[in-house]
């Protein structure tokens, strides 16, 4: 018990199961398995990005992806589009969002390696560039995507929502990865320690730029799931998740000085801002004290995180 408890991503469950409590307990308790459902799939989109920035973030200082919104928006429109002129085919709408994913990964840790730019410039320039594309492809038009995709994305198995069947997928192979595999184990021991790392005989530039493309594919599904949830790609789809995917990482229990990952806190704490803000809604607070409040219960999560850390390590 006291194992689980030293553990930084315990504290974003404990705070989800707050908020959620205080929000039942608000309704009485029938909003119950609505809101579980609703936190499910909208924290899924959170997850499935947040688990793509945690990779960038655990390669150390100054590792940060700004072109996730772009990338999502990208990716959705580009992948409604195809689908619409083949007149379906959800096979070629996910190869054409992995598509954009390995293109824009490819491009962003082109202008980090070969022109020594630092990533959080490197992506915001790039973010502008896919943005721009979304832009002049999208054209002002809002492609539905084909019914069965629409069906998936909107349905639930066992109970559950497809997406959220989805991003626990993708966190399970996340946790697989960094915890069992070479790669990951490789990209921790960069985030600690670069030039140790080199010295060992690591291939930073190879792992790098596999992180980079990996972060990108993961923001171009979740691109491509969201279009089809909301029923279109709009053109600002992805804008809030910049900060949330930084957020996830952090309130997740993840150090943002790199070497330190925590898959089980992505989903705590996409669960926890979702539901964060419902609270808020359902008590009917102004916008300005939901900002304020939210604000001072995220840094008050991430204070007790950081005090269990400091308490285990000594």
């Amino acid at each position: 018990m006291i194992g689980l408890a030293a553990r930084p991503w315990i504290w974003s469950y404990v705070a989800m199961a707050a908020v959620w409590l205080a929000t039942t307990l608000f309704t009485g308790g029938a909003s119950a398995v609505g809101l579980t459902q609703a936190a499910l799939t909208f924290a899924a989109f959170s997850v499935i990005v947040g688990i793509g920035q945690m990779f960038v973030i655990t390669l150390g200082p100054g590792n940060v992806d700004l072109s996730i919104p772009a990338t999502m928006t990208l990716a959705g429109t580009l992948a409604l589009k195809a689908m619409d002129a083949a007149g379906g085919g959800v096979a070629l709408g996910l190869l054409v969002t992995a598509g954009v994913g390995l293109g824009v990964g490819v491009a962003n840790y082109g202008l980090i390696r070969m022109l020594r730019i630092p990533p959080i410039i490197a992506t915001l320039s790039t973010s502008f560039i896919f943005q721009s594309t979304a832009i002049w492809a999208n054209r002002g038009i809002r492609i539905k995507p084909p019914g069965e995709l629409a069906l998936f994305s909107t349905g639930t198995t066992l109970g559950v929502p497809n997406v959220a069947w989805v991003a626990f997928a993708i966190a399970a192979a996340a946790w697989v990865l960094l915890e069992r595999s070479l790669f990951g184990r490789r990209m921790l021991a960069i985030g600690q320690n670069a030039r140790a790392a080199r010295l060992a005989g690591v291939p930073i530039d190879g792992v790098r730029f596999a992180t980079y493309v990996l972060c990108a594919l993961l923001a171009a599904l979740c691109g491509f799931l969201l279009a089809s949830f909301s029923g279109g790609a709009a053109l600002n789809m992805g804008a809030e998740y910049l900060l949330t995917s930084i957020a996830v990482v952090v309130i997740g229990g993840s150090s943002v000085a790199g070497g330190q990952s925590n898959v089980p806190g992505i989903w705590g704490a996409s669960l926890f801002l979702f539901l964060l803000v419902t609270m808020l809604n359902t008590y009917g607070l102004g916008a300005g004290v939901r900002l304020i409040l939210t604000g001072l219960i995220i840094i008050a999560v991430i204070v007790a995180a950081g005090g269990r850390m400091r308490t285990h390590a000594g």
